[in-house]
């Protein structure tokens, strides 16, 4: 019983752990990561700072992607500060 029991707990975790959405995906450095409905509402403390691309145009660097993102006036972003963009 107690098999059984903890197969299904772990199969409903895996199940939770995969449909979860992550808010710093992995990138390549030049590659952009466009933000996407719905936007965060709640980030971390996280500082891995990104360069975010702004609708009305222009640059501005943001403490984390999901920090970006719950902006709206962002459109995606570069995984690095807008001053260290080459």
């Amino acid at each position: 019983m107690k098999k059984i029991l903890m197969v299904i707990v772990a199969a409903g975790l895996s199940g939770c752990l995969a449909s979860s959405p992550t808010t710093t995906p992995n990138v390549h450095a030049a590659a952009q990561v466009d933000c996407s409905n719905p936007r965060p509402m709640v980030c971390t403390m996280e500082y891995r700072p990104v360069c975010a691309s702004l609708l009305a145009g222009g640059e501005k660097t943001y403490a984390s992607g999901c920090n970006a993102c719950a902006d709206i006036a962002v459109s995606g972003y570069l995984p690095q500060a807008c001053e260290d963009q080459q």
